[in-house]
């Protein structure tokens, strides 16, 4: 039963990501404007899954428990170009692609520098997802931020809290999954509320 509901887990979890940025990114290029978008929540969430990921690739944690990471780093440097793209400055995202993949080299140097930065990767994560409540209630416009996006991250931080229980059983892991839950259902909630103002606006 539990090897079944582990499975459940990981492989949903796998399917929920391969296609969790594409809501977002459609929404981007239908729109032709990343209005809404916060550009520093992208880069931290960026560099909190750069972390995530090395950490566990570090430690020699099971593959499908983090085989997430870089699909999502790939969607996130997808929507990272878009939104460079549509406000005009994509040679801006050059030197921030460049310090993330020197970052993946740096990290694993040391151990103390892996854990430490694995320390900081759940209040990393947690500005990310400050930053974009911080743009919206700025604007009090959700814009092109997608909640179908925010919702399905909300799913994968939920079955990863079952499977780190499950497996690792790292606190840190399970704390930062805890947090991101929540933070994910406060953005979807938050979005969904400024989606229906400017419906009513209108």
């Amino acid at each position: 039963m539990e090897a079944a509901l582990l499975g459940l887990c990981n492989w949903s979890t796998l399917g929920v990501c391969a296609a969790l940025k594409l809501p977002q990114i459609s929404a981007v290029l239908a729109a032709r404007s990343a209005r809404g978008l916060s550009l520093p929540s992208l880069l931290l969430e960026l560099a909190g899954f750069l972390v995530f990921l090395r950490y566990q690739c570090y430690y020699g944690y099971p593959p499908l428990t983090y085989l997430e990471y870089p699909i999502l780093i790939a969607q996130d440097v997808i929507l990272l170009l878009c939104i460079f793209h549509f406000n005009g400055n994509v040679k801006q995202a050059t030197p921030h692609i460049a310090a993330l993949v020197s970052s993946w080299f740096v990290l694993s140097l040391q151990k103390w520098i892996i854990d430490l930065t694995m320390n900081l990767c759940t209040f990393i994560s947690a500005a990310s997802k400050l930053a974009q409540l911080q743009c919206l209630w700025k604007t009090r416009d959700s814009g092109t931020v997608s909640a179908l996006t925010w919702s399905l991250s909300s799913y994968t931080c939920a079955t990863r809290i079952i499977t780190t229980l499950m497996t690792t059983n790292d606190f840190t892991i399970l704390l930062r999954f805890v947090i991101m839950l929540a933070l994910n259902i406060w953005v979807t909630v938050t979005v969904l509320r400024y989606q229906k103002t400017t419906i009513k606006a209108e």
